[in-house]
């Protein structure tokens, strides 16, 4: 569990790093702009590091069905090696997936504006500013997302079914209630970053100008919640939830 929360607090720091800092640089600045390569690299790492959580998250709730389901095989079944390769598969997966999305995107040609309608680089706003048609570029961007993002939930969703069903045939209710605590902090921020991303993507796009600025607006608005809010509500959650961290700050509150 800690080898693959690691992963994850990785991924929330370059998460949080690659976007935060520049988008505050440019709320208190007044010159606005970043380099080709700077959004380029943005662009790549928001991708990369969006979808690796994904799949981590994926892997984290199949490593608490084994806990729960199978506990006496968890050391079999969940050994370094298999760890190792689903973080490594997770990365390696998600790093190839944004490397082509990145190179296609800047390979259409920006005669509209250079003006990014958007707290930071990211696809959409950049099929907006193109003066060619960008449907193989959206239908292939929308066609991964989903995949990923479906598969991964998909997995989470079929690891909770039977984990939750584990946990209605137990028959103590100290019993259910502390296999359930187990997932809660997991199962809290699934719920947070799903919503959003699935919020973003899996929605229609419109043709009119007048919607097209709305969606833009809502765009936005949702991505500062899972590049900057998601990513630091994380470490909270889990650290509420963690009985060995409330026990280690009850015992440094009763010293002083």
């Amino acid at each position: 569990m800690y080898f693959f929360l690691s992963n994850l607090s990785i991924i929330d720091i370059l998460y949080s790093s690659s976007i935060v800092p520049k988008l505050l640089i440019n709320t208190l600045a007044r010159d606005k702009s970043i380099s080709l390569l700077g959004c380029a690299l943005q662009m790549f790492f928001a991708i990369a590091l969006g979808a690796t959580e994904c799949i981590i998250l994926a892997v984290m709730a199949y490593d608490r069905y084994v806990a729960i389901c199978r506990p006496l095989h968890y050391n079999t079944i969940m050994n370094k090696t298999l760890c190792a390769s689903l973080a490594a598969g997770s990365w390696g997966i998600c790093l190839l997936n944004s490397g082509v999305h990145v190179v296609l995107t800047f390979q259409l040609p920006y005669c509209k504006s250079h003006h990014v309608n958007h707290f930071f680089c990211e696809m959409p706003p950049f099929f907006r500013m193109s003066c060619r048609d960008t449907r193989f570029n959206e239908m292939l961007m929308y066609s991964c997302k989903s995949i990923l993002v479906m598969c991964s939930f998909c997995l989470t969703l079929i690891s909770y079914i039977h984990i939750i069903s584990t946990i209605l045939k137990i028959h103590s209710s100290d019993g259910r209630q502390k296999a359930f605590s187990t997932c809660a902090s997991h199962l809290t921020v699934v719920s947070l970053y799903y919503g959003t991303i699935m919020f973003m993507y899996m929605r229609p796009r419109s043709t009119y100008s007048a919607e097209i600025d709305k969606t833009a607006e809502i765009d936005k608005t949702v991505s500062i919640f899972y590049t900057a809010v998601t990513p630091m509500l994380n470490p909270i959650i889990y650290s509420i939830r963690n009985k060995d961290v409330k026990d280690t700050v009850k015992r440094k509150i009763n010293k002083k």
